[in-house]
């Protein structure tokens, strides 16, 4: 045999006899199991209830903080809904405001055109009053100033002067005629 071929030979043989490095010993594994046991024992017993028990307070806690949140949402609704009622009332009162504000500016201009028409009235009342009254003087005036002249023209007719009491009684009955037909 070359000498190829046995050390091909010779490899092979001492490759089974060497240790499976995937598979662990015999040994290994029994104190591996034993291992295992006794710590999966000591956890079961002393780890998994504290482990269980974080977890239930955690689940608790968390329940609480739904719970909480779900109580806040509720409350924040409550509040939302009775600011919302607030703001409609606000605006109801203030169109409310806005309409006794229009009555009000309205009856208003109603009672100032009303006395301005009062006032009005009484102004040309007074002005039609003032203007008979300055009418009635005027009159008045001019009578005197006619008598007068009646009298002076009377006098320088008649070249004569007669009672003055009973030509102005005269001139006065005459005017009167005058003014009666006019």
């Amino acid at each position: 045999m070359p000498v190829y071929a046995t050390l091909v030979v010779a490899a092979a043989e001492t490759s089974v006899k060497a240790p499976n490095p995937i598979l662990p010993a015999k040994n290994e594994i029994i104190w591996g199991f034993l291992s295992f046991v006794v710590l999966f024992a000591l956890m079961a017993k002393f780890a998994f209830p504290a482990v269980q028990k974080s977890m239930q307070a955690r689940t608790d806690r968390i329940r609480e903080n739904l719970d909480e949140a779900e109580r806040v949402k509720t409350e924040a609704q409550t509040i939302l809904d009775e600011y919302q009622r607030q703001l409609t009332d606000a605006k109801n009162e203030s169109n409310r405001i806005i309409e006794e504000a229009r009555q009000t500016a309205e009856q208003l201009r109603r009672d100032l055109m009303e006395r301005a028409e009062t006032e009005v009235g009484e102004l040309r009342q007074r002005s039609q009053e003032d203007i008979l009254a300055a009418q009635q003087r005027a009159m008045a005036d001019l009578r005197a100033q006619v008598s007068n002249l009646a009298i002076d023209l009377a006098e320088k007719v008649v070249e004569r002067n007669l009672d003055r009491d009973t030509n102005l009684a005269l001139i006065d009955s005459y005017i009167a005629q005058v003014g009666s037909t006019s």
